[in-house]
C-alpha cells in the first residue's frame, strides 16, 4: 500500500465530555488539512502519555445509532464510552472517523439492518446490497497519526484488520489491545459475526445464547 500523503493541523479547541452514566473526561479535539477522503474526521487527544511512553490509539468509525442514540444492535456506544475512559488513563487518542456502517453510509447501514432481521448476518446483508462487507480505508487515520507525531502507538481494538492497515501506511502498531464484550440481547448475532467472519478478538464463549 502506497504511503499517504501529508496532513496538516488545521484546528484545535478543548472540549470537555460527560457520558450518560455521569463519566467524564477533556478532550482536546483536533481537525485535519489535507486529509485523503475528504472527510471530517476528529482526533480527541486524551490524558497524557507517560515521558517516553507509546500512546493508546482508537479508531472509531462514527456509529449514529450507537453512540448517539444507544442502540443495542452493535457495540459502538459501549466502546466508544470504554475507549475514551481507558485512553484518559493512558494518554493517547480517539480517531473519530466519519465511516458509518463499515464506510457504507448511514442509510444504506440502515437497509442492511432490515436484511439482517430476515436472517442475513452483518457481512452478507452488506453484500447482498451490492456493497463490501467492510469498506474503510486507514489512509486518512495514519495522515492523522503521522499530523500529531503519533507513529508508534498501542492500538485499541479488537479487529485486525485495523492494525494490518495501519502497518502497510507506515504506522509501527506495537501492540494490539482488545476491547471489553459488550454483549446485548440484540447484539449477540452480530458480535458472534465480528468473531467468526473477520477474527475479532472477542471470546466466542462468552456469546452465549
Amino acid at each position: 500500500m502506497p504511503q499517504p500523503g501529508s496532513a496538516t493541523v488545521r484546528s484545535r479547541v478543548r472540549i470537555p465530555l460527560t457520558f450518560p452514566d455521569g463519566f467524564r473526561a477533556e478532550a482536546e479535539v483536533f481537525t485535519f488539512r489535507g486529509l485523503a477522503d475528504g472527510a471530517e474526521h476528529l482526533a480527541l487527544a486524551l490524558g497524557t502519555a507517560p515521558e517516553g511512553g507509546t500512546p493508546l490509539v482508537r479508531l472509531h468509525s462514527e456509529c449514529l445509532t450507537g453512540d448517539v442514540f444507544g442502540s443495542d444492535r452493535c457495540d459502538c456506544g459501549p466502546q466508544l464510552r470504554e475507549s475514551v475512559e481507558r485512553i484518559s488513563e493512558a494518554g493517547g487518542y480517539l480517531l473519530y472517523l466519519r465511516q458509518e456502517g463499515r464506510g457504507i453510509g448511514l442509510y444504506n447501514k440502515l437497509d442492511a439492518y432490515a436484511l439482517q432481521d430476515s436472517g442475513l448476518d452483518t457481512y452478507d446483508a452488506n453484500t447482498a446490497l451490492g456493497l463490501p462487507e467492510d469498506g474503510r480505508d486507514y489512509t486518512a487515520a495514519a495522515q492523522m497519526l503521522a499530523a500529531l507525531g503519533a507513529t508508534d502507538i498501542d492500538l485499541l481494538s479488537n479487529n485486525p484488520d485495523k492494525a494490518a492497515q495501519l502497518a502497510e501506511l507506515g504506522v509501527t502498531v506495537r501492540h494490539r489491545v482488545p476491547t471489553g464484550v459488550h454483549l446485548s440481547a440484540s447484539n449477540i448475532r452480530y458480535l458472534r459475526a465480528k468473531a467468526e467472519r473477520t477474527g475479532h478478538t472477542i471470546e466466542l464463549s462468552r456469546l452465549v445464547g
